[in-house]
């Protein structure tokens, strides 16, 4: 039995989280579901919000990669979401991946931390992307198919 999702948030604890947040107000009233590693700040989560749980940590960690990506076969599968957008860490690549074969749009917002050079997590993501959003104007030259908008903590 599938349950169709609008929107698939997919992101690393911290900073990762906090920015995904920010931009809550975009996807308003469309249904929604969180994959965020169990480590995660779950208070940051906006309330009444469904959560799948992703395998961490994953930075050099294959078989918490292998367990993601399963994870991400089945959750993607079973919610069929129109777009996955994440702003990336370790915990993003194999959804990212997953839900292009599966028919997915996606949309990557790279960190707010990168400047001026692409985390190894957009660099492995950003082929199966459909947009590409850079903080900063600087990044731009190093991701092929980057737009620069502003910051999801810029001042409306």
């Amino acid at each position: 039995m599938t349950e169709r999702t609008d929107v698939l948030l997919v992101c690393n604890a911290g900073g990762h989280l906090a920015q995904l947040v920010a931009l809550q107000d975009a996807w308003g009233s469309l249904t929604r579901l969180w994959v965020v590693p169990a480590a995660a700040d779950a208070h940051a989560l906006p309330a009444g919000d469904r959560v799948v749980h992703a395998f961490h940590p994953t930075t050099r960690n294959l078989p918490n990669l292998l367990r993601n990506l399963r994870l991400a076969w089945t959750t993607i599968g079973r919610t069929r979401p129109r777009v996955l957008v994440t702003t990336g860490a370790g915990v993003a690549v194999p959804f990212v991946w997953i839900a292009r074969l599966r028919g997915s749009k996606v949309v990557w917002i790279e960190s707010f931390t990168r400047i001026d050079a692409p985390s190894l997590s957009c660099r492995l993501a950003a082929r199966a992307c459909d947009r590409v959003y850079v903080q900063w104007p600087e990044l731009c030259a190093a991701v092929p198919k980057a737009r620069y908008v502003g910051s999801v903590f810029a001042d409306p």
